[in-house]
């Protein structure tokens, strides 16, 4: 199921890996911005230890660390002589946000579909004048390398995006989906929301659901960009719980890709 065209304000910043080109020749250098914004425009973010949990290349087969150094802009940087698809892999540490209206959590809540979450927030007597939220990001970037042959696969992240199809290679025309899992187990009827960037830079929101399977396919149209977001939202776990005052945690997995023209 999907929808579009319903004016949904956007409460929660997306955070996603860009290629300069997604499509790169075998041997050329290929660059990879990491981004922070909006209806998937942003400001760019620079390489930073501190960080970072997880930053890694997956190639036919193998993988490896990215080599970066402190202050690197674009993050990922590199000639690459293999043919194939490339996936690159990046997991922040997670940060804390604090919420002074709750409003902003209602409208986050609404937005990103989260059923019961509001109930459970007075049911565990919590403040709704400031209370704090600690959030992770977990992104892919599917980069099609020379003929950009290959397939995605679950890299062990918490949760994550894993393409079914590939952009570079397989017929596009009944759409491109997805599998969406959380503790490696796939997501029932969660929530992904697409942004379909057009030749001229027009950006399209869509929201779609996933099935029993955890899949979801979108229709995907040549010489497009697409920013695919999921998000879980659950109370803190133990870890997180010591010195956060975290009382809710968020998990946001995001993907992105290119299309042929």
């Amino acid at each position: 199921m999907s929808f579009a065209g319903i004016a949904l304000p956007v409460f929660g910043h997306e955070f996603w890996l860009e290629a300069q080109k997604f499509q790169p020749e075998t041997g050329a250098p290929v660059q990879v911005k990491l981004r922070n914004g909006m209806k998937f425009k942003g400001m760019e973010l620079g390489y930073f230890d501190d960080r970072i949990e997880v930053f890694d290349i997956i190639q036919n087969g193998t993988r490896t660390p990215v080599q970066a150094r402190a202050g690197d802009f674009p993050v990922f940087s590199k000639v690459v002589d293999a043919d194939g698809l490339m996936v690159l892999v990046y997991q922040s540490k997670f940060s804390i946000l604090q919420y002074n209206k709750f409003e902003k959590f209602e409208a986050f809540v609404k937005h990103k579909s989260f059923t019961g979450a509001l109930e459970r927030h007075k049911e565990r007597g919590l403040s709704t004048e400031r209370f704090n939220e600690a959030y992770t990001r977990y992104c892919k970037t599917l980069i099609g390398v020379g003929a950009g042959a290959g397939k995605d696969a679950a890299t062990g992240m918490e949760t994550e995006f894993i393409a079914l199809t590939n952009p570079y290679t397989d017929d596009l025309t009944g759409g491109f989906t997805v599998q969406v899992l959380y503790q490696g187990t796939p997501r029932v009827d969660a929530q992904v929301e697409v942004f379909e960037r057009t030749p001229d830079n027009t950006v399209i929101v869509t929201y779609h659901r996933t099935n029993d399977q955890g899949h979801a396919t979108v229709p995907a149209k040549p010489g497009h960009t697409y920013l695919f977001d999921a998000v879980v939202l659950r109370e803190p776990a133990q870890t997180l719980a010591d010195g956060t005052n975290a009382v809710w945690e968020s998990l946001w997995a995001s993907l992105t890709f290119s299309t042929p023209n």
